[in-house]
Protein backbone atom coordinates (compact mmCIF):
# COMPACT_ATOMS: atom_id res chain seq x y z
CA UNK A 1 0.00 0.00 0.00
CA UNK A 2 2.76 2.66 1.32
CA UNK A 3 4.67 1.79 -2.15
CA UNK A 4 2.15 2.00 -4.32
CA UNK A 5 1.15 5.53 -2.78
CA UNK A 6 5.13 6.58 -3.13
CA UNK A 7 4.95 5.20 -7.02
CA UNK A 8 2.13 7.79 -7.46
CA UNK A 9 3.14 10.32 -5.52
CA UNK A 10 7.03 10.52 -6.35
CA UNK A 11 8.35 11.10 -9.55
CA UNK A 12 11.05 8.35 -10.58
CA UNK A 13 13.66 11.51 -10.02
CA UNK A 14 13.20 11.59 -6.64
CA UNK A 15 14.10 9.23 -3.53
CA UNK A 16 10.93 9.63 -1.15
CA UNK A 17 12.53 11.62 1.53
CA UNK A 18 13.75 14.27 -1.41
CA UNK A 19 10.16 14.36 -2.34
CA UNK A 20 9.00 14.76 1.59
CA UNK A 21 11.31 17.69 1.86
CA UNK A 22 10.03 19.27 -0.94
CA UNK A 23 6.32 19.33 0.15
CA UNK A 24 7.33 20.44 3.88
CA UNK A 25 9.71 23.29 2.18
CA UNK A 26 6.58 24.68 0.05
CA UNK A 27 4.81 25.63 3.47
CA UNK A 28 7.94 27.02 4.93
CA UNK A 29 8.58 29.46 1.41
CA UNK A 30 5.21 30.01 1.04
CA UNK A 31 5.13 31.59 4.87
CA UNK A 32 8.01 33.38 3.91
CA UNK A 33 6.32 35.24 1.15
CA UNK A 34 2.79 35.75 2.67
CA UNK A 35 4.81 37.80 5.28
CA UNK A 36 7.83 39.93 3.61
CA UNK A 37 6.19 39.33 -0.03
CA UNK A 38 9.31 37.29 -1.42
CA UNK A 39 12.28 34.97 -0.79
CA UNK A 40 10.17 32.28 -0.80
CA UNK A 41 10.69 31.33 -4.52
CA UNK A 42 14.25 31.84 -4.68
CA UNK A 43 14.92 29.81 -1.57
CA UNK A 44 12.62 27.26 -3.28
CA UNK A 45 14.37 27.25 -6.53
CA UNK A 46 18.01 27.13 -4.58
CA UNK A 47 17.14 23.42 -2.63
CA UNK A 48 15.52 22.12 -5.59
CA UNK A 49 18.28 22.65 -7.49
CA UNK A 50 20.30 20.17 -5.40
CA UNK A 51 17.58 17.92 -5.78
CA UNK A 52 16.76 18.22 -9.46
CA UNK A 53 18.15 18.01 -13.07
CA UNK A 54 18.82 21.33 -14.50
CA UNK A 55 15.92 20.33 -17.31
CA UNK A 56 13.56 20.02 -15.15
CA UNK A 57 14.30 22.36 -11.88
CA UNK A 58 12.71 25.78 -14.39
CA UNK A 59 9.36 23.94 -15.30
CA UNK A 60 8.74 22.08 -11.96
CA UNK A 61 9.59 25.14 -9.92
CA UNK A 62 7.13 27.24 -12.12
CA UNK A 63 4.42 25.35 -11.44
CA UNK A 64 5.10 25.32 -7.54
CA UNK A 65 5.16 29.33 -7.83
CA UNK A 66 2.31 29.29 -10.16
CA UNK A 67 0.26 27.57 -7.15
CA UNK A 68 1.71 29.46 -4.07
CA UNK A 69 1.25 32.48 -5.70
CA UNK A 70 -2.07 31.88 -6.75
CA UNK A 71 -3.32 31.29 -3.20
CA UNK A 72 -1.57 34.73 -1.67
CA UNK A 73 -3.39 36.85 -4.90
CA UNK A 74 -6.44 34.99 -4.27
CA UNK A 75 -6.16 35.62 -0.58
CA UNK A 76 -5.75 39.07 -0.75
CA UNK A 77 -7.19 40.24 -4.40
CA UNK A 78 -8.87 43.65 -3.52
CA UNK A 79 -5.48 44.37 -2.29
CA UNK A 80 -3.53 43.65 -5.89
CA UNK A 81 -2.97 46.99 -7.75
CA UNK A 82 -4.36 46.26 -11.26
CA UNK A 83 -3.74 49.03 -12.88
CA UNK A 84 -0.09 47.82 -12.89
CA UNK A 85 -1.14 44.46 -13.54
CA UNK A 86 -2.26 44.47 -16.76
CA UNK A 87 0.92 46.09 -18.30
CA UNK A 88 3.40 43.53 -16.49
CA UNK A 89 1.05 40.91 -17.93
CA UNK A 90 1.14 42.01 -21.35
CA UNK A 91 5.22 42.69 -21.22
CA UNK A 92 5.19 38.77 -19.74
CA UNK A 93 4.21 37.76 -22.29
CA UNK A 94 6.28 38.83 -24.59
CA UNK A 95 9.55 37.93 -22.46
CA UNK A 96 8.12 34.29 -21.98
CA UNK A 97 8.10 34.09 -26.52
CA UNK A 98 11.47 35.82 -26.73
CA UNK A 99 12.95 33.84 -23.64
CA UNK A 100 11.46 30.28 -25.54
CA UNK A 101 13.44 31.28 -28.58
CA UNK A 102 16.94 31.40 -26.76
CA UNK A 103 16.21 29.36 -23.44
CA UNK A 104 19.56 27.34 -23.97
CA UNK A 105 21.92 30.26 -25.91
CA UNK A 106 21.91 32.74 -23.11
CA UNK A 107 24.77 32.37 -19.71
CA UNK A 108 22.94 31.49 -16.55
CA UNK A 109 25.70 33.01 -14.61
CA UNK A 110 26.22 36.38 -16.75
CA UNK A 111 22.09 36.68 -16.14
CA UNK A 112 22.65 36.29 -11.78
CA UNK A 113 24.94 38.70 -11.80
CA UNK A 114 23.69 41.09 -13.82
CA UNK A 115 20.20 40.93 -11.81
CA UNK A 116 21.55 40.61 -8.27
CA UNK A 117 23.61 44.08 -8.99
CA UNK A 118 20.59 45.53 -10.52
CA UNK A 119 18.18 44.83 -7.15
CA UNK A 120 21.30 45.67 -5.00
CA UNK A 121 20.67 49.12 -6.75
CA UNK A 122 17.50 49.95 -6.90
CA UNK A 123 16.96 48.80 -3.29
CA UNK A 124 19.87 51.57 -1.98
CA UNK A 125 19.64 54.51 -4.16
CA UNK A 126 16.20 56.21 -3.43
CA UNK A 127 16.54 59.04 -5.23
CA UNK A 128 16.63 56.89 -8.67
CA UNK A 129 14.05 54.19 -7.14
CA UNK A 130 12.18 52.40 -10.13
CA UNK A 131 9.11 52.05 -8.40
CA UNK A 132 8.11 55.47 -9.61
CA UNK A 133 8.08 54.19 -13.10
CA UNK A 134 4.05 54.74 -14.64
CA UNK A 135 1.85 52.25 -14.48
CA UNK A 136 2.51 51.79 -18.37
CA UNK A 137 6.26 50.89 -17.86
CA UNK A 138 5.32 48.02 -16.04
CA UNK A 139 4.94 46.41 -19.35
CA UNK A 140 8.64 46.70 -20.01
CA UNK A 141 9.08 45.17 -16.04
CA UNK A 142 7.44 42.28 -17.37
CA UNK A 143 8.62 41.82 -20.70
CA UNK A 144 12.56 41.77 -19.13
CA UNK A 145 12.24 39.96 -16.05
CA UNK A 146 10.09 37.07 -17.86
CA UNK A 147 12.79 36.81 -20.25
CA UNK A 148 15.20 36.24 -17.42
CA UNK A 149 12.97 33.97 -15.83
CA UNK A 150 13.22 31.50 -18.43
CA UNK A 151 17.30 31.09 -17.56
CA UNK A 152 17.14 32.22 -14.20
CA UNK A 153 13.75 30.33 -12.88
CA UNK A 154 13.35 33.02 -9.76
CA UNK A 155 13.30 36.67 -10.51
CA UNK A 156 11.18 37.91 -7.91
CA UNK A 157 13.48 40.17 -6.13
CA UNK A 158 14.14 41.85 -9.32
CA UNK A 159 10.22 42.74 -10.19
CA UNK A 160 9.70 43.35 -6.21
CA UNK A 161 12.48 46.16 -6.86
CA UNK A 162 9.81 47.79 -8.72
CA UNK A 163 7.35 47.69 -5.82
CA UNK A 164 9.04 48.52 -2.88
CA UNK A 165 6.10 49.94 -0.46
CA UNK A 166 6.69 53.53 -1.80
CA UNK A 167 3.66 54.77 -2.29
CA UNK A 168 2.26 50.90 -2.43
CA UNK A 169 1.46 49.87 1.21
CA UNK A 170 2.66 46.66 2.52
CA UNK A 171 -0.86 44.48 1.60
CA UNK A 172 -0.37 45.85 -2.03
CA UNK A 173 3.00 45.22 -2.41
CA UNK A 174 2.55 41.66 -1.35
CA UNK A 175 -0.90 41.09 -3.31
CA UNK A 176 0.67 42.79 -6.99
CA UNK A 177 4.00 40.96 -6.89
CA UNK A 178 2.06 37.73 -5.90
CA UNK A 179 -0.21 38.58 -9.21
CA UNK A 180 2.34 39.56 -10.80
CA UNK A 181 4.28 36.51 -10.31
CA UNK A 182 1.43 33.74 -11.03
CA UNK A 183 0.74 35.09 -14.41
CA UNK A 184 4.50 35.06 -14.99
CA UNK A 185 5.15 31.30 -13.78
CA UNK A 186 1.95 30.49 -15.91
CA UNK A 187 2.79 32.02 -18.87
CA UNK A 188 6.33 30.08 -18.64
CA UNK A 189 4.21 27.28 -18.04
CA UNK A 190 2.76 27.32 -21.05
CA UNK A 191 5.70 27.97 -22.76
CA UNK A 192 7.72 24.80 -21.53
CA UNK A 193 5.11 22.63 -22.79
CA UNK A 194 4.97 23.99 -25.77
CA UNK A 195 8.50 23.18 -25.97
CA UNK A 196 8.21 19.86 -25.29
CA UNK A 197 8.06 19.37 -21.30
CA UNK A 198 6.36 16.69 -19.82
CA UNK A 199 4.60 17.75 -16.61
CA UNK A 200 2.29 14.81 -15.73
CA UNK A 201 4.32 12.51 -13.85
CA UNK A 202 5.37 15.30 -11.87
CA UNK A 203 1.36 16.55 -11.49
CA UNK A 204 0.69 14.47 -8.05
CA UNK A 205 3.55 15.70 -5.97
CA UNK A 206 3.26 19.27 -7.25
CA UNK A 207 -0.56 19.37 -6.36
CA UNK A 208 0.88 18.30 -2.33
CA UNK A 209 3.01 20.89 -2.47
CA UNK A 210 0.65 23.37 -3.58
CA UNK A 211 -1.95 22.30 -1.00
CA UNK A 212 0.67 23.09 1.97
CA UNK A 213 1.92 26.36 0.27
CA UNK A 214 -1.80 27.39 0.33
CA UNK A 215 -1.65 26.72 4.29
CA UNK A 216 2.04 28.40 4.47
CA UNK A 217 0.36 31.30 2.76
CA UNK A 218 -2.65 31.65 5.00
CA UNK A 219 0.35 31.61 8.35
CA UNK A 220 2.87 34.04 6.34
CA UNK A 221 -0.69 36.55 6.11
CA UNK A 222 -1.53 36.32 9.52
CA UNK A 223 1.99 37.59 10.29
CA UNK A 224 1.76 40.49 7.78
CA UNK A 225 -0.95 41.53 9.17
CA UNK A 226 0.01 42.32 12.06
CA UNK A 227 3.68 43.87 10.90
CA UNK A 228 3.71 47.86 11.13
CA UNK A 229 4.23 49.52 7.45
CA UNK A 230 7.39 50.73 8.78
CA UNK A 231 8.77 46.92 10.21
CA UNK A 232 8.17 46.01 6.91
CA UNK A 233 9.69 48.34 4.93
CA UNK A 234 12.67 47.49 6.40
CA UNK A 235 12.07 43.59 6.53
CA UNK A 236 11.48 43.89 2.65
CA UNK A 237 14.37 45.76 1.98
CA UNK A 238 16.63 43.75 3.74
CA UNK A 239 15.65 40.54 2.19
CA UNK A 240 15.55 42.01 -0.87
CA UNK A 241 19.00 43.19 -0.26
CA UNK A 242 20.01 39.46 0.98
CA UNK A 243 18.63 37.80 -2.06
CA UNK A 244 19.96 40.10 -4.55
CA UNK A 245 23.88 39.69 -2.88
CA UNK A 246 22.91 35.36 -3.21
CA UNK A 247 22.51 35.86 -6.83
CA UNK A 248 24.91 37.87 -7.56
CA UNK A 249 27.40 36.02 -5.74
CA UNK A 250 26.24 33.07 -7.15
CA UNK A 251 26.48 34.20 -10.74
CA UNK A 252 30.38 35.95 -10.55
CA UNK A 253 31.17 32.87 -8.72
CA UNK A 254 30.21 30.48 -11.65
CA UNK A 255 31.88 32.36 -13.96
CA UNK A 256 35.14 32.68 -11.53
CA UNK A 257 34.71 28.75 -11.87
CA UNK A 258 34.00 28.34 -15.65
Amino acid sequence: MVDTLLAILVPPELAPWSAALLVALSFFTSALTGALGLGGGLLMLAVMAQLLAPAVLIPVHAVVQVGSNAGRATLMRKDVARHLLWPFIVGSAVGVALGAQVVVALPKPLLELVLGLFVLWSAWTPKLRPARLPPRWFAAVGAVSSFCTMFVGATGPLVAAFLVPDPLTRHQVVATHAAFMMAQHALKIGAFTALGFGFLPWLPLLLLMIALGFLGTMVGKRFLDRLPERSFAIAFKFTLSVLAIKLAADGAWAIAAG
